[in-house]
């Protein structure tokens, strides 16, 4: 292939002056002016704004700054985390973001795609993502990716006076190309960043946390409107409108966002030091839902690094064979690792290229032909794998006996011929001519260190593992079944051959049961992750090769390799850093700590709100009156929830939660139980100290005119007492607490249990704190009584869990 001038460098300044350069910002991240948005202008966040700007007009400055900084807090923990995700997305993104060869001045320069303009000759190589547009020069060949631009998986055949268009994939050949398009004016110069920029995808935790929020804001409108009806149909003023409208609001969980928020924070710290790239924020824990993995053979069970491990001549003395072999490795204009490990082995010398195709992973070879020395006449040979050339060839009994010999030890055997002629080779034709074998190659591969245990621990955690690779079936299974994949050594192996012929049902069903697949196809390696997903999978995918960018895209989570093409990791949710497989099984872990500090959270969000819910409701019933005031709503969700459950995605630990089970179902045992019955030992306590206002009455004074200070600071502190009960039995210390959830022997949860009730008795005690919150002022004997009702509270729930009262009495089985 002639090697083309390019522009002379003064060229490209003059271009680069005219507004002709690649000058384009490829956005890596969301924006600042997004963060903010997202964070700060919520519909839940505009509310409580707009309540805390009416509480500035009436005066109530207090309770304005208390709604305004607990809201503030949130959105600036969330703001803070995701401005240092951006930024370590923006740092990964100028460390890994893709280059372009060009000529300029008759050398090769690699450049930033910015540094483009129009008019560059840009080399094209297998692997490369393609930025600009352009046209195909001289006689290269290459077959292209569209499916980022068009959706089509179909590989596209350049040559030239072709088009390629940025945002595609070279995955096959080489070439050259003129840019005819630059900066804004490419057809899909956005493509190129959406690979590596921001995706919201949310993970099934999000999804069924999102729908809980929704419900919670659907009663939360509901209680609004009663709140609105009530300022015409009653005698509240419209502070009192307010003030309960401020604590409906408190109802939506916006502490359990920070504590998601804090709980991906914590994750991609502590995945940094495993060398574990997070480019996704909540790509961890969306690996703890992974129950299907699917892994590539070559460069992620095994190190990528191919040898030549043995020559097989056929019909020809070996040293002839290592001769041709060595003229076809080091004369072509594709190299991979295969040409690269046959060049290493076999001497070779330079010879005229008449024709050329390179491998690509649909086909399975590759063919040359070469003008030779020591031969006038060209010839064109050809290397690819056994199954997609034995059409053209004639394999003797012999021949298949050493080509299953190098299978069975798991090596990678291909077949080496020769073509009479070379016009079967024009104009890129994919269909063999009569081939002549003249040897067989093996090539070895190592496993990589520790894959045996990475594997097992992803076995033991329950996840189903596939290997998927363009290899032969059986080799691939061999290198499994070394690896520790099958415990009895059987296997169910399918062929891509195989699957091509299958029925869609056919397909589905060797999808579901098969562990190795060989000799796929990459669109095969997309339709089999597509098939798991249609049946309910969650499904993640490992790849490192330009091949496998549509399989990652199907998947639900995307892993790649360092090591891997640039296309590759730009479309992965995961880089893994120096290729540390091994390091994937500690993010599993990480994803489970992140899943059970969010459920913990959100099983003590759940009781708070359903609580308070059935006291507006039922408070109102019996006795015509709102239960708490805005700050007593604020100190119950500080106090009782939100300060606990701040170190809990800190504190989780790992554990798999039954994956076939709802994150809110694998709560009810717990929440409902305990909802049900604070709610009723709130209610008789805020009945019981109302009697007592009412009773301390100065004569000629109506029940009307009763103060209800006291049975809400009664109401208020029974709820948080209850509610720091619930620590311990939500992580149980010792046995003795056992009752709504597994022991967990961590004294933390209990401790902070401690330390919040320490800080409610002061809030009661301490005038300042007391008058901020509008407590009334409880005597001592109060206190204690209101502890005690705690305590017996406390023993009737344990006693009730204990007893599947509820499970029992509903009929269903809760746990």
């Amino acid at each position: 292939m002639p090697h083309p001038t390019g522009l002379h460098p003064e060229e490209v300044l003059r271009r680069r002056a005219a507004g002709q350069g690649n000058n384009i910002k490829i956005q890596t991240s969301r924006s600042y002016r997004e963060i903010f948005q997202e964070n700060f202008l919520t519909f839940i966040n505009m509310v409580f704004f707009s309540l805390s700007g009416i509480m500035v007009a009436l005066r109530r400055y207090s309770d304005a700054i208390l709604v305004a900084v607990i809201i503030l807090i949130g959105v600036i923990i969330g703001i803070v985390q995701e401005i240092w995700a951006k930024r370590k997305l923006d740092e990964i993104a100028l460390l890994q973001r893709p280059t372009a060869t060009v000529i300029r001045g008759g050398q090769e320069l690699e450049i930033t795609p910015d540094q483009l303009v129009l008019g560059d000759v840009i080399v094209l190589v297998s692997g490369d993502q393609i930025l600009v547009d352009g046209v195909i020069l001289g006689d290269g060949k290459v077959e292209v990716d569209e499916s980022l631009l068009t959706g089509e998986s179909d590989l596209i055949a350049k040559t030239s006076g072709d088009e390629v268009f940025s945002g595609t994939i070279c995955v096959s050949g080489t070439a050259y190309f003129e840019a005819t398009q630059v900066g804004v004016n490419t057809v899909a110069y956005k493509l190129i960043s959406g690979a590596r920029s921001f995706r919201k995808i949310l993970t099934p935790l999000q999804r069924e946390i999102n729908l809980i929020i929704r419900a919670l804001l659907l009663v939360s409108c509901f209680l609004w409107l009663l709140v609105m009806i009530s300022f015409f149909s009653r005698t509240y003023s419209f502070s009192d409108v307010v003030q309960h409208a401020a604590v409906v609001a408190g109802l939506v969980p916006a502490g359990l966002l920070i504590a998601i928020t804090v709980a991906y924070g914590t994750g991609a710290l502590r995945m940094l030091g495993e060398d574990v790239l997070i480019q996704q924020a909540n790509a961890v824990e969306s690996l703890s839902h992974v129950d299907v993995l699917c892994v590539d053979k070559t460069g992620t069970l095994t190190a990528n690094q191919i040898n030549l491990q043995s020559l097989h001549p056929i019909g020809l003395p070996e040293t002839e064979l290592q001769q041709i072999l060595g003229d076809y490795a080091h004369n072509t204009t594709a190299p991979n690792r295969t040409s690269e490990a046959l060049a290493q082995g076999c001497p070779g010398n330079p010879a005229e290229v008449m024709a050329e195709i390179a491998f690509s992973s649909a086909r399975k070879w590759s063919a040359i032909a070469l003008k030779r020395a020591d031969h006038p006449e060209p010839r064109s040979y050809v290397l690819g794998a056994p199954e997609m050339l034995e059409s053209a060839l004639t394999l003797t009994p012999e021949i298949r006996s050493v080509l299953q010999v190098g299978t069975a030890q798991g090596l990678r055997v291909l077949i080496f011929a020769m073509a009479a002629g070379t016009d079967w080779m024009q104009d890129g034709a994919i269909e063999l001519p009569l081939l002549k074998p003249l040897g067989i190659i093996y090539f070895s591969d190592q496993l990589r260190t520790n894959v045996s245990e990475t594997l097992q621990q992803f076995r033991s955690a329950g996840v189903q593992l596939k290997v998927i690779s363009g290899d032969n079936p059986e080799t691939v299974a061999s290198l499994a079944r070394q690896a520790g994949l099958s415990v009895d050594g059987d296997l169910q192996v399918v062929s891509g051959l195989e699957l091509a012929k299958m029925s869609p049902a056919e397909f589905d069903q060797a999808a579901k049961n098969a562990t190795v697949f060989g000799r796929i196809t990459p669109e095969q390696k997309a339709a089999l992750v597509k098939s798991l997903r249609s049946q309910q999978r969650y499904v993640a995918m490992i790849g490192d090769g330009v091949n496998d960018v549509l399989s990652l895209k199907q998947a639900n989570l995307g892993i790649a390799m360092e090591s891997g093409s640039k296309a590759t990791r730009s479309v992965a949710d995961i880089v893994l850093l120096k290729d540390s497989f091994a390091s994937l099984p500690h993010a599993l872990l990480e994803g489970q700590r992140i899943q059970n500090g969010i459920r913990d959270s959100l099983a003590l969000f759940l009781v708070r709100a359903g609580c308070v819910t059935m006291l507006i409701f039922s408070i109102a019933m019996v006795t015509d009156s709102f239960p708490i005031l805005n700050k007593q709503s604020a100190m119950l969700a500080l106090y009782g929830v939100g300060l606990t459950t701040a170190m809990f995605p800190i504190w989780a630990r790992p554990g798999a939660i039954p994956k076939n089970r709802k994150i809110v179902r694998s709560l009810l045992h717990f929440v409902i139980p305990a909802t049900i019955t604070m709610t009723i030992v709130a209610l008789f306590t805020y009945l019981l100290f109302l009697m007592r206002a009412i009773l301390d009455l100065p004569p000629g004074l109506q029940v009307s005119d009763v103060d209800y200070s006291l049975p809400r600071t009664a109401l208020v502190t029974v709820l948080i007492f209850c509610h720091l009960f619930l620590l311990p039995f939500l992580k149980p210390p010792t046995r003795h607490w056992v009752a709504g959830a597994p022991l967990s022997g961590d004294l933390r949860y209990s401790a902070i249990a401690l330390i919040m009730a320490g800080v409610t008795l002061l809030s009661l005690m301490v005038p300042l704190l007391r008058d901020f919150f509008e407590l009334a002022t409880l005597s001592g004997r109060d206190i204690l009584f209101l502890m005690a009702v705690a305590i017996e509270w406390a023993f009737i729930q344990r006693a009730l869990w204990r007893s599947r009262f509820f499970d029992n009495f509903l009929g269903v089985d809760l746990r």
